[in-house]
C-alpha cells in the first residue's frame, strides 16, 4: 500500500469529474423541478435521510480516487472499458428517466397530491428504474479502475438508505410496499 495521490490516472480523474458534473448538472434540474412541485401543492416526504444520501454519492466518487491512490488499484483493460461503458450507457438511462417523470423529478420526494403515476418509458417496465441506474453505476463506476471495495461498500450503504427511500417514496406515492 502506498498514499501518493498524485498516481491517480488523469484520465480517471477526468471521469469522475465529468460524473460530478453530470451531479451538479442534475441538482440544478432537481431544484428547478421542486420549485415547480412546491408551487404545484408538492408535499416533501422523508427528508432526514437526504443528507445521509448525499453523502454516501459524494463518498463513492472520492472513495474510488483514493482507493485507486492509496491501494495501488490495477487498470485491467477488460473490465475498466467495459465498466466505464456501463457506465456510460446508465447515464443515458438515468437521463430517460429524468426526462419521462419531467418537473415531477427531483433528487428529494416531493409528490404532488392528485397527479398520476407516470407509466411511459422505463416506467413501463420498473416501478423505480433511476434506482435500478444508481444500483448499477455504484457497482460499475468504481470498476472502472479495479475500485472492487468502494463499489461494495457503496452497494451496501446505498442498499440501506435505498431501503428507507424505497418505503418513503411508496408510502408518499400510495403504493402499496
Amino acid at each position: 500500500m502506498h498514499a501518493d495521490l498524485w498516481d491517480v490516472p488523469v484520465w480517471l480523474v477526468l471521469v469522475v469529474g465529468a460524473v460530478a458534473g453530470e451531479r451538479m448538472l442534475e441538482l440544478v434540474v432537481s431544484s428547478r423541478h421542486a420549485r415547480w412541485a412546491r408551487a404545484h401543492g408538492g408535499i416533501e416526504f422523508g427528508n432526514r435521510h437526504y443528507p445521509v444520501m448525499v453523502a454516501i454519492h459524494t463518498a463513492l466518487l472520492a472513495g474510488m480516487l483514493l482507493e485507486v491512490a492509496l491501494r495501488d488499484r490495477p487498470f485491467v483493460p477488460a473490465v475498466g472499458l467495459s465498466a466505464l461503458a456501463v457506465v456510460v450507457l446508465l447515464q443515458g438511462l438515468r437521463w430517460w428517466c429524468i426526462r419521462c417523470l419531467g418537473p415531477r423529478w427531483n433528487t428529494r420526494v416531493i409528490v404532488v397530491p392528485g397527479l398520476p403515476l407516470v407509466r411511459r418509458g422505463p416506467y413501463r417496465w420498473l416501478r423505480h428504474p433511476n434506482y435500478a441506474v444508481v444500483v448499477a453505476e455504484g457497482i460499475a463506476l468504481p470498476l472502472v479502475h479495479g475500485a472492487w471495495l468502494t463499489s461494495l461498500l457503496f452497494t451496501l450503504a446505498n442498499s440501506a438508505v435505498l431501503a428507507v427511500r424505497l418505503r418513503v417514496e411508496n408510502t408518499a406515492l400510495g403504493i402499496a410496499t
